[in-house]
């Protein structure tokens, strides 16, 4: 016995010195390192031919350092640090309207129902030349964000141009608009429920409740819910966890955090009575879907409570949080990772040009939910149904990117008051789009001209490729087949159209009752969902 404890003794020792080594060696790499960095960052300073502004050298060296790590750590600096932090506090607010840049002006892309913009008659379309007085022309976004956020309460007058009329000033008074976070909820058919969850704000599982409750009493043979999670990049996760609630008992682990310091390792769990544990649930998500929807969809596979339709997900499950570093400076770092359920991490391990990279199913670690399906992780969450995204065509994408549809839209609508009902309405007036776009300063370069271009620059360079004329004849053959593609995409771009005139009018809650009369992913749903044994068989192991 006495030996056995020497032995157990002896073997502690060992472990305790063998980790004080590790612990001593990687302090001594760390001060190794500094201190050449800093005999570096000094000989730079002394030597270097051109004179060296030394807050930009070492903002260059500690973005460099954090970009070998997730595109979540950053530093931000002392000049970035105001902006920063109103970015992250809720109670700085602007007019309540998304603005953006439009061949160089500043233009209102959609103002918030209840906001003071929509109040003061403010549309999309509008363009803002001047903010108290100040000219916001050669002015890049991020100025013209700084300006018009202030504190709730504080008046800002801003100059705006409507098409065909003379500038003119209005009066504002900044606010925190409340943009729903769940837009419209409804019934797809009889018996199947849709609820839309955009962001997870401050009582979005209240909001869905209501919803839910809402439908549950209007239908009361309600046999299925569709929670729509795509283009969800996430937000609170105590929002996440309440919604999962909804759906699975009171008690259950949902989440854990696990870092590097043990001690602060979380566990969050359901603490309320859940509304429903039998309704079939479907959620949609798609590779924009991020964090706290990953959180919900992982959670509800993981338990077998529901399937999940659409496209992997983005794939974020990391924690973060924000230290002074000194002199004003702040470092928003990675300090955990979140684990669903089944033991496995929705972030992913591999990314390309700072945005996660897919990586093959062959790669990922496996783990089981409860009814012991196989469920993958380091990069998202799978899809239980994949579907493929729905594609949009080269010269629609186009239109899109460069405001087409957005500033005919602008002109077209500019005198008139309403439209009939989302589901109804009908764009029917495609001649009067291709004139504006005739009169217009509209080009649109196919991906192969782009290539032809490269090809006949390489041929140039090589006098033993003489490929001009061959290569103008094919471009001479794009060029006509190009010509077609306006009658090719025609319903597809008319599609557009017909969406952003309704959102103008019925603003988010009508333009996803538009999109729910041609969604794949929803038709995929509710097909699902009145398939009991389908559905059901799925679940299973």
């Amino acid at each position: 016995m006495k030996k056995y404890i020497f032995i157990c003794a002896a073997c502690l020792t060992l472990f305790g010195f063998t980790a004080a080594k590790i612990q001593q060696d990687k302090l001594f790499e760390i001060s190794k390192n500094l201190e050449i960095f800093i005999k570096v960052y000094k000989e730079l300073n002394t030597n270097f031919a051109d004179e060296l502004d030394p807050g930009i050298l070492m903002k260059t060296a500690i973005d460099a350092m954090l970009g070998s790590l997730d595109p979540y750590t950053n530093f931000v600096s002392e000049s970035q640090v105001e902006s920063y932090r109103i970015n992250q506090d809720e109670k700085y607010q602007g007019v309540g309207a998304r603005v953006g840049m439009i061949e160089g002006i500043c233009t209102i892309l959609e103002p918030y129902k209840g906001g003071a913009a929509m109040e003061a008659g403010i549309k999309a379309g509008d363009q803002i030349l001047a903010i108290d007085g100040t000219s916001l022309s050669g002015k890049d976004f991020d100025e013209i964000s700084a300006i018009m956020r202030g504190v709730p309460g504080t008046e800002v007058t801003i100059t705006i141009k409507k098409p065909g009329k003379a500038p003119e000033s209005v009066k504002l008074t900044r606010g925190e608009v409340n943009i729903p976070n769940v837009p419209y909820h409804g019934m797809v058919n009889d018996q199947i429920g849709y609820i839309s969850l955009t962001t997870f704000t401050a009582n979005a599982s209240a909001n869905i409740i209501k919803a839910y409750k809402e439908l549950k009493e209007d239908h009361p043979d309600m046999k299925g819910i569709i929670l729509d999670l795509r283009d969800n990049g996430g937000g609170l996760l105590h929002e996440a966890i309440q919604i999962c609630n909804i759906f699975l008992p009171q008690g259950e682990v949902l989440v854990t955090t696990k870092g590097k310091i043990k001690d602060r390792d979380q566990s969050f769990k359901t603490t309320q009575n859940p509304v429903d544990l039998q309704i079939p649930l479907a959620i949609l998500i798609n590779k924009q879907s991020a964090s706290a929807s990953e959180i919900v969809s992982g959670v509800i596979q993981d338990m077998d409570r529901g399937l999940i339709i659409g496209q992997r997900s983005y794939g974020k499950g990391l924690v973060q949080n924000t230290k002074n570093v000194g002199y004003n400076s702040v470092l928003k770092l990675t300090t955990s990772k979140y684990y669903i359920p089944s033991g496995r991490c929705i972030q992913s391990v591999a990314y390309e040009n700072g945005q996660p990279k897919d990586i093959p199913d062959s790669q990922r670690s496996k783990f089981k939910t409860k009814n012991g399906r196989l469920v993958l992780d380091g990069g998202g969450i799978t899809p239980d149904v994949r579907l493929e995204p729905q594609s949009t065509g080269e010269l629609t994408k186009v239109l899109l990117e460069k405001h087409v549809i957005f500033n005919f839209v602008t002109e077209y609508i500019k005198n008139t008051d309403s439209i009939n009902s989302p589901v109804k309405y009908q764009f029917t007036d495609y001649p009067a789009f291709l004139t504006y776009v005739n009169a217009s300063d509209f080009k649109f370069e196919t991906e192969t001209e782009k290539l032809l271009d490269q090809l006949q620059k390489s041929a140039s360079k090589q006098s033993s490729f003489a490929l001009d004329t061959e290569i103008t004849q094919i471009k001479s053959k794009v060029i006509a087949e190009k010509k077609k593609f306006w009658d090719i995409y025609k319903n597809e771009i008319t599609r557009e159209i017909e969406r952003e005139i309704v959102t103008r009018f019925y603003q988010q809650s009508g333009k996803i009752r538009y999109n729910l009369e041609k969604d794949a992913e929803v038709e995929e749903a509710v097909t699902l969902l009145n398939d009991i044994n389908r559905y059901n068989s799925l679940l299973k192991k």
